[in-house]
């Protein structure tokens, strides 16, 4: 089963984008105000120039003079302006990179907060890529674009207030002039929200396609299913395409459609202030300060061209990463501490995503302290009644208990205490080996840390070169066999009151594996163990053992009635031990081991 992380709404990525600009409005009031200040400043030398042209064409008094005073004041507040926009820039760099930061910490603990039924369904290259290729353009856009688009904008503001004040007449042609720009711009924007939402589904897609392949390698390889792989990445790799041909084609006619418009408001304000010289209504001062205001006009419009487009690809990734704030999240419900450790399993059905029930019917009892093996064929439900058991899940009808309390009630923190599921999926953290077991027990001492890899049988741990301090994931990698120790090593460290194992030990071999669970099972004596049992002699070694059958519990019993009772359970058992001694797996048949699995 798969599920699709949603994509944040336009009205709540506004809402986030605000939030955002709120957490730091200090940064943001400088920001507008050096712009401003700077925007001011450059507003200042077309005037001057200006006023050297009409000084040059009276020809009355010292002209060298007034030219030198008035060229000196351009100079001044040249540098001003640069000066005052460099320290813009810097103040908005700044707020960036705290902005940034706050959004990837915020999906962080959103991405943590997921329902655990939402984290294990969700496709793994739509996480991977909302978390770091949609979190980096967003953060290069808070980074460059923020403080950038601020300036231009401030500076086109300033600019055609400048030329409205000079000659009302002059900004009003500028301002038509413009009407290309903002067509361009509308005809852009319709099309480019969709275009861009689709090209980054398309390459989170591609990036799950490949994360799913690599990791799946041997299987695809045992199973020769390298033809249906490759179909599904080239597939992949042509919807990424066709998504990407079409944002560059909305790019080539937006591009050349704003370099166009943005050159029209200078000639159309040099040709009608031509004509109103003429007619004796502005001097040429007047013309030639409002023409190079026009020209300076491009430098924004040209920065916001350039930052509209790529704009467009960070509100897309913006409204991704927001996206998990619109995730569906179970309400608390109020539960009591369990009264004690008893495990109830009362008429118990369950389906994925409304399609037919995997569990049909199940009532079982799972009583403290003992050990118990639910053993099935591929399909039978196995997997299913873990996570049950766990909380992880809830029943579509019937209950999971414990004590009296409905275990998908209890609080996270309260229902880890109490149920551990471990799975053969691990994740070693590139880390040292000493926090990688802190995880579960932050303030475990190094006795309490050797103590749980040796009860294990990890002695390898002596073998690392500094022990535990060694960091293992990047230069020093584990196997599998030694990941999944480290693993359970933190499942004994946890010490939860009930522990389910869900093909926990499936990497190691056989009688490494029945030594662990018998290490584990000693460890954690006195605690609720259930596993669900992939071989045989996992079933044999515990007090009670519970098949499942197309979805029903169809027997349940130890391991010697179940054999007098000449079932299901007793044909796998008759099948898989052919007759070998029962107390030497290493003499057990592979083939009918197989069957048994």
């Amino acid at each position: 089963m798969s599920a699709t992380l949603p994509v944040a709404r336009a009205t709540l990525v506004r809402a986030a984008a605000w939030g955002d600009l709120r957490a730091d409005l200090g940064a943001v009031a400088g920001l507008l105000l050096l712009n401003g200040m700077a925007s001011a400043a450059g507003l200042v030398g077309p005037w001057l120039l200006g006023r050297i042209v009409d000084a040059v064409r009276a020809g009355s008094g010292d002209v060298l003079g007034t030219v030198d005073r008035l060229a000196l004041g351009v100079l001044v507040f040249t540098v001003a302006q640069m000066l005052l926009g460099r320290w813009a820039l810097a103040v908005g760099y700044r707020f960036g990179e705290r902005t940034a930061g706050r959004v990837r910490e915020r999906f962080l603990a959103r991405t943590l907060a997921l329902p655990p039924s939402v984290a294990e369904h969700v496709p793994a290259g739509d996480l991977i890529a909302r978390g770091s290729t949609d979190a980096s353009v967003v953060a290069l856009t808070l980074r460059r674009a923020v403080p950038e688009v601020l300036v231009a904008l401030v500076q086109a503001v300033f600019l055609i207030a400048a030329v409205l004040v000079l000659n009302p007449l002059l900004g009003l042609c500028g301002l038509v002039c413009l009407l290309g720009v903002g067509a361009g711009l509308r005809w852009y924007l319709r099309r480019a929200r969709p275009a861009y939402l689709t090209e980054a589904a398309t390459g989170a897609r591609l990036a799950d396609v490949v994360t799913s392949t690599a990791k799946g390698a041997r299987t695809i390889e045992a199973l020769a299913l390298e033809g249906r792989r490759a179909e599904a990445a080239d597939g992949a790799v042509a919807d990424a395409r066709a998504a990407r041909l079409r944002t560059l084609w909305l790019r080539t006619v937006l591009f050349p459609s704003f370099d166009v418009s943005c050159a029209l408001p200078a000639v159309g304000v040099l040709l009608v202030g031509g004509a109103l010289h003429a007619n004796g209504q502005v001097s040429v001062g007047v013309v030639v300060a409002a023409t190079v205001y026009m020209r300076q006009l491009v430098g924004p419009l040209d920065t916001l061209t350039v930052w509209v487009e790529q704009l467009q690809g960070a509100i897309a990734s913006y409204a991704r990463i927001e996206g998990l704030a619109e995730v569906p999240r179970e309400e608390p419900r109020p539960a009591a501490s369990p009264a004690d450790d008893r495990i109830e399993v009362s008429g118990v059905r369950y389906a994925y995503d409304g399609g037919r029930d995997v569990l049909r019917g199940v009532d079982l009892v799972v009583r403290p302290g003992e050990r118990l093996a639910i053993i099935g064929t591929s399909g039978a439900g196995k997997s299913t009644l873990a996570r049950l058991l766990a909380g992880l899940d809830r029943p579509r009808t019937g209950s999971v208990t414990v004590g009296g309390t409905p275990l998908a009630d209890l609080p996270p923190d309260r229902l880890r205490e109490q149920v551990v599921l471990v799975t053969q999926d691990h994740h070693v953290f590139h880390d040292t080996v000493r926090d990688n077991l802190r995880v579960v027990k932050p303030n475990a001492t190094d006795e309490e840390l050797r103590g749980a890899l040796e009860a294990l049988g990890a002695r390898w741990i002596d073998d690392l070169p500094q022990g535990l301090n060694t960091e293992v994931g990047a230069v020093i990698s584990l196997d599998g066999a030694r990941a999944q120790q480290l693993s359970l090593a933190r499942v004994v460290l946890a010490d939860p009151h009930t522990l389910i194992l869900d093909e926990a030990t499936a990497l190691l071999d056989p009688t490494t594996a029945r030594e662990t669970e018998q290490s584990l099972a000693a460890v954690l004596r006195g605690r609720t163990v259930i596993a669900i049992a992939h071989r045989l002699q996992t079933a044999h070694d515990a007090d009670r053992v519970a098949v499942l059958e197309a979805g029903e519990l169809v027997e349940l019993g130890t391991h010697d009635q179940l054999v007098s009772a000449g079932g299901t359970y007793a044909s796998l058992w008759t099948s898989w031990h052919g007759g070998y001694d029962e107390q030497d797996p290493r003499r057990q048949p592979g083939a009918a081991r197989r069957a048994a699995q």
